[in-house]
């Protein structure tokens, strides 16, 4: 709005879309992509200019009085000179951008503009019938943007040619959205879809249901069928209806399109009926309450025809949220409906016939997991024979230095670190650790220690699909793996594991893993726990263990060359570990440190170095490089030693790497070895 000028005459801000919301010419150049907007300037600045507009009448008379006076105007950085152009006309001139748009639109039903506009029959690409479309209508607001505003009366920069191809940018964006699109663009962008279609064609996508419902259907709304055929799929004009046991939320869609019918039908689904459709024209879409992702739509066939649809849906009886459909669509004669399989109880309510007794799976207890705060990544620990004080201690953090769970929590956001953490709760007869995006109650050392009195066993998994299911006792961890199907377990964990099949990736890992757990140590996590931990708001941070030392390995790209330090006696790849972690120490100006000058004299870290490495792979952690490469001297494995414990020095070297490695290979030649 205007303000006050030192001269007394208004003053303006301009800055990014100015004047949003009062100028529909301008709202719909704002809404053009930046970059289109600099192309059509670009290809018409030196075009407008020479246009002749002699004849054009003089139309200043249907405008108010120009501004006068003095004003200042700002733009945000990048801000189009045709955007900033065609704002500051709408603000100095008042009614010329109106009026350039409110003429365009009475030219183009003009019989003679209207027959100029029309596209010829003989344009059947559908880019270029969609491109003469535009450009006729472009062509119509240019010209009559440059008639209106070339006797606007204002100064004559307001008037250079980025401001009027501005404003009929706008207007033919106006325009176009009026204008129905040439009679053969249906047909050709029918027949574009048609030649571009390739099967087998795969896509998958989250649907908005509502009513119990969304749909397969080439257009329309979904209509209100009834399900007491199959209790699953309703055959509709155009596609088909499909009944879900949620009422109002999201469901999985998978669709597939294949040129055959599917070899077998799939298993592990608890409802899968199979009907026959008929398209109209084709390409039908994914429907459901509000507007499906891209992928989803116009995705069967482009053209008419009889088709099958199979139907598979499982969850609809749980209220976890995971609830999931895939269908299945091939082009097939008309035939008979095919149940395939019937077993969900919402299946049985709506045919009518008595709900099927079904047990509940044993980890059914833990849905609630799923819509919980640990619903993505978490390691739940339980522990017994041990207070909350002594698993505080087994997972490296101290029972004397409680903090606020949610300040945690919120400084790992901000500094965008994963640096360890755990709150802790006596469920009595058990401690439960519960770790947010941690993964420490999976590790050895941990389990170790924690299982020292009793028994400790934890589920890890994080939203990449990884998970981690351990199990110790006095001491002695029995099992930690991954599990995707049978476990090689000890005989004693044979009923912990009982009706866990961790292959059907379907029943959830996760919730089998704290099933297992709860077996294994007689307690489990409960959402009133979680509840609980998060209401009391005390959390401690870790300080995690060193890295595990593995043996030797096979290093490809090893800069030493692959055979370079297997020749070494024993003694000669020792001296190469304690020399390279020296050499480490040094680049980084820690050559005098007492610790490490101490550590290094000793050939195995000092209590005090050893705190001082494990602090130093904290997300702020000092020299991290440096206390890796000393710690990795310590392996018992004389080759990994050397040569693990030489690429840490390398990385503590920084831009000094050449040289040190030039310095072991020195040492190398100098030891005798072949």
């Amino acid at each position: 709005g205007p303000h006050g000028g030192p001269h007394g005459g208004p003053r303006f801000h301009i800055a990014g879309r100015p004047g949003a919301g009062d100028s529909p010419v301008l709202d719909a150049l704002g809404s053009l992509p930046p970059l289109l907007v600099e192309r059509l300037l670009g290809a018409l600045e030196l075009t407008v200019p020479e246009l002749d507009l002699a004849g054009a009448p003089d139309l200043t008379g249907l405008l108010g009085e120009p501004l006068t006076g003095g004003f200042g105007m700002a733009t945000v950085a990048g801000t189009s000179e045709a955007v900033h152009g065609a704002a500051v006309l709408d603000r100095v001139r008042p009614g010329a951008v109106p009026l350039v748009a409110a003429l365009a639109r009475r030219l183009a039903v003009h019989p003679r503009v209207a027959a100029l506009l029309e596209v010829s029959p003989e344009v059947t690409d559908e880019r270029e019938a969609a491109a003469a479309h535009g450009a006729a209508r472009l062509a119509l607001a240019v010209s009559t943007a440059a008639a209106v505003l070339h006797r606007a009366g204002v100064r004559p920069w307001a008037l250079e040619p980025p401001g009027v191809i501005g404003v009929a940018i706008g207007t033919a964006a106006l325009l176009l959205r009026e204008a129905p699109m040439p009679p053969g663009y249906a047909a050709a962008v029918l027949a574009k879809a048609r030649e571009e279609y390739l099967l087998p064609l795969g896509c998958a996508g989250a649907v908005q249901v509502s009513g119990h419902r969304f749909a397969l259907l080439e257009d329309g709304d979904i209509p209100d069928v009834g399900f007491s055929g199959n209790g699953l799929v309703a055959v509709v004009a155009g596609g088909a209806v499909i009944r879900t046991g949620v009422e109002t939320g999201n469901v999985r869609v998978v669709l597939q399109v294949s040129d055959s019918p599917p070899p077998e039908v799939a298993e592990g689904w608890d409802e899968v009926v199979e009907v026959s459709w008929r398209a109209a024209a084709g390409g039908a879409s994914v429907v459901g309450a509000r507007p499906v992702e891209p992928q989803l739509r116009r995705v069967t066939p482009p053209w008419p025809g009889e088709y099958r649809l199979r139907v598979h849906a499982r969850g609809r009886d749980d209220e976890d949220g995971t609830e999931s459909y895939e269908l299945v669509v091939w082009e097939a004669p008309a035939a008979p409906e095919i149940v395939h399989a019937r077993t969900d109880r919402l299946g049985h309510r709506l045919r009518g016939e008595p709900e099927p007794v079904r047990p509940e799976p044993p980890e059914s207890a833990y849905r609630w997991v799923r819509r919980s705060s640990l619903s993505e990544a978490a390691t739940v620990t339980v522990v017994t024979g041990a207070d909350a004080a002594g698993v505080l201690r087994a997972f490296g953090a101290d029972p004397a230095r409680p903090e606020s769970l949610r300040a945690i929590a919120e400084d790992m956001l901000d500094r965008e670190s994963i640096d360890p953490w755990v709150a802790v709760l006596d469920i009595g007869g058990a401690v439960l650790a519960v770790e947010y995006n941690g993964w420490q109650g999976s590790t050895g050392p941990v389990l170790t220690r924690a299982s020292s009195g009793g028994r400790a066993a934890s589920m890890y998994w994080n939203v990449n699909a990884l998970t981690r299911l351990s199990f110790a006792e006095h001491g002695e961890v029995l099992l930690s793996e991954e599990p995707f199907g049978p476990l090689d377990a000890p005989p004693r964990l044979d009923a912990v594991l009982a009706g866990l099949d961790f292959a059907d990736f379907h029943r959830g890992k996760t919730m089998m893993g704290l099933t297992a757990v709860q077996r294994f140590t007689g307690h489990g996590i409960t959402a009133e726990h979680l509840a609980r931990i998060e209401a009391a708001d005390v959390a401690f941070r870790i300080v995690p263990d060193l890295p595990p030392l593995l043996p030797s390995r096979p290093r490809p790209g090893d800069p030493l060359g692959p055979h370079a330090l297997a020749g070494l006696p024993e003694s000669a790849l020792r001296d190469l570990a304690w020399w390279a972690a020296a050499q480490a120490a040094r680049y980084a100006g820690l050559g005098d440190d007492p610790d490490i000058t101490a550590s290094i004299a000793a050939r195995e870290l000092t209590p005090d170095a050893h705190r001082r490495a494990r602090r130093s792979q904290l997300h702020d952690g000092e020299h991290r490089w440096v206390w890796l490469a000393l710690h990795r001297a310590t392996n018992p494995d004389p080759l990994a030693a050397a040569a693990d414990g030489i690429e840490a020095a390398r990385y503590a070297a920084g831009p000094h790497a050449a040289d040190l490695v030039a310095g072991v290979q020195a040492r190398i030649t100098g030891s005798g070895a072949p």
